[in-house]
Parts: structure tokens; C-alpha cells; sequence
């Protein structure tokens, strides 16, 4: 496997908006290689507890061995964040001083062929962020009927050429299951016509993002899942969510809005994206979005 730079996104902005706190107890929902995890964790130690959290066995393993001098401070969980509850129930703590949600993928999951996830690399139709899904993006490309495909194009990708492309495939398959990424891009390219290509993202981007969405039900996980970081932050605790495309920010920014009732005031009047340094240094992160909220 290619050897990738973990570059964590909007590291400082996070930083200071999770108001992290000596000795307090902090949850890295989506801990990756552990890039914004090490702040965190110099920021809170020597007394503090960080909670990671991450589906994906191999960025657990990747963050275990970053982070092993802080490993007093750490406890991993191969877990989805859905079960921030269950897994706050299993270590008796009711309430934390601040939830990180960086929902993007890490350059280990994109840099890894194998995978899937890349329109950039030649790799099985995979996708999955759990070795424990059993639902792949090859199991939904040459499965779906014509109109479920199309409408999880235009639904998780906001594709607007979905049902051209959806009928490249199914062209395609009837000859031939499908059975690599880069067979997917050609197919793309072919189905939008060269003067409707977007110019500040690949072709393919929407297709294999809503593909990603739709294998590992992203957006109804996190539906359900931020309601639940209301009931574990304490008066004062912070909430962080990083986005990456409109769907994601939008699941967030209603969520400020609908649990303003609730004690959770959004601290940002809009969200936080990289500074022209920051995207200098790390393209991947144009599309970042910082919303923080606090509980009061």
C-alpha cells in the first residue's frame, strides 16, 4: 500500500473551538491516523481522557501506534460513532467536555487501492469504511435496478447527469459485471458530455462519493448519531463538526438549528473553511466546513 502524508483539516481552528480542557474528557468520533487526536490529547494531558472512535480497523491500528505516548490518556474503539452512547455506557461516563466529528475520508483510506474509494487509483468496487459491511459498491452497480442507481446519484451526489450515467452501466454490465473503480470513471466520462465536466472537481467525484454514501449509509448514521452528542455534553461542552460536501453540512446545520431549544448555541454565525495557507498545503481540504456549537 502507497505511503500518504496524514494532513488533519483545519487543525488549529479545531483546536481552539473544542475549548479543550485539562484533564477533561474529549470524543475524536472519527479518529483516522490520530491527526487531530494529538492535539487534543497534548492540550488535556496529563489528566485528561480522549475517547477515539473509528469503524476502520486499519486507522485504529495507524492511531494506536501515532499516539502510543499517549496511551494513558487513550482508549480506541473499532466502533461506528452511532454507539457513542453504548460506548460511553461500557467506560460509566454520563457526560463529556466536547465531541470532534471530522467526517472525510483520510488519505489512508484514499491512497490505499484496495479500497475502493479512489477515481484516481485501479481498485475493486469496495467502499466500505468496515471490514464488518457487508454491502459493496460492485454488489449496488451491478445490482440495482435503473432507478434505484439513478436515484442514489442524484440523492448522495447531486449529480445532475445521474440517469446518463446510470445507463452507461447498465449497458455495461449486461455485457460484463463490473468490477473495478476505473472502469466506473471511463463509463462517467463517456455518459457526461466533455463540455458539462466540472472544473474544480474530477468527473467522477459525485458518482463514487454517493456510491461511498450509500455502501456505509453516511447521512442517516449521522442523523441519528448528533442528537446523541446533546445527551453526553455537559454544560459548557463543545460539539465540532467538520463537513465536506452540501449534504453533510446541511444534516449539520439543522441540527444547530432544531436542538437550539435544547441548550446547544451555535457559536459560529457561519462556518469556518481553510485559510489560503491551509489550501496551499492540503488541496483535499477546499470543501471543509467547521460548524461548533456549545451547550449552555
Amino acid at each position: 500500500m502507497e505511503e500518504s502524508r496524514h494532513i488533519p483539516v483545519l487543525l488549529d481552528e479545531v483546536i481552539a473551538n473544542l475549548n479543550c480542557l485539562q484533564g477533561g474528557v474529549y470524543i475524536d468520533s472519527t479518529l483516522g491516523e490520530g491527526g487531530h487526536a494529538q492535539r487534543i490529547l497534548e492540550a488535556i494531558s496529563p489528566d485528561g481522557l480522549l475517547i477515539g472512535i473509528d469503524q476502520d480497523i486499519e486507522a485504529i491500528r495507524r492511531a494506536r501506534e501515532n499516539l502510543k505516548e499517549y496511551r494513558e490518556n487513550l482508549i480506541t474503539f473499532e466502533k461506528n460513532f452511532s454507539e457513542i452512547h453504548t460506548i460511553l455506557k461500557s467506560l460509566k461516563i454520563k457526560e463529556v467536555n466536547g465531541v470532534l466529528f471530522d467526517l472525510g475520508l483520510s488519505n489512508l483510506q484514499l491512497s490505499d487501492a484496495k479500497r475502493g474509494f479512489s477515481f484516481q487509483r485501479d481498485g475493486p468496487l469496495d467502499m466500505r469504511m468496515s471490514e464488518k459491511t457487508k454491502l459493496t459498491a460492485g454488489y449496488l452497480l451491478n445490482n440495482l435496478s435503473f432507478n434505484e442507481l439513478a436515484d442514489i446519484l442524484y440523492k448522495y451526489g447531486e449529480e445532475r447527469w445521474a440517469r446518463r450515467i446510470v445507463r452507461a452501466v447498465v449497458e455495461s454490465r449486461q455485457k460484463k459485471p463490473l468490477e473495478t473503480t476505473l472502469q466506473v470513471v471511463e463509463l462517467v466520462k463517456r455518459a457526461v458530455p466533455r463540455s458539462a465536466w466540472p472544473r474544480k472537481i474530477h468527473v467522477a467525484t459525485r458518482t463514487f462519493q454517493a456510491l461511498r454514501i450509500a455502501v456505509n449509509n453516511e447521512l442517516t448514521v449521522l442523523e441519528k448519531t448528533l442528537p446523541q452528542t446533546i445527551e453526553v455534553l455537559r454544560k459548557g461542552g463543545r460539539i465540532c463538526i467538520i463537513s465536506y460536501h452540501s449534504l453533510e453540512d446541511r444534516i449539520a446545520k439543522n441540527f444547530f438549528r432544531e436542538y437550539r431549544k435544547e441548550g446547544l448555541k451555535t457559536l459560529l454565525p457561519k462556518p469556518i473553511t481553510p485559510s489560503r495557507r491551509e489550501l496551499q498545503m492540503n488541496p483535499r481540504s477546499r470543501s471543509a466546513k467547521l460548524r461548533v456549537g456549545e451547550m449552555c
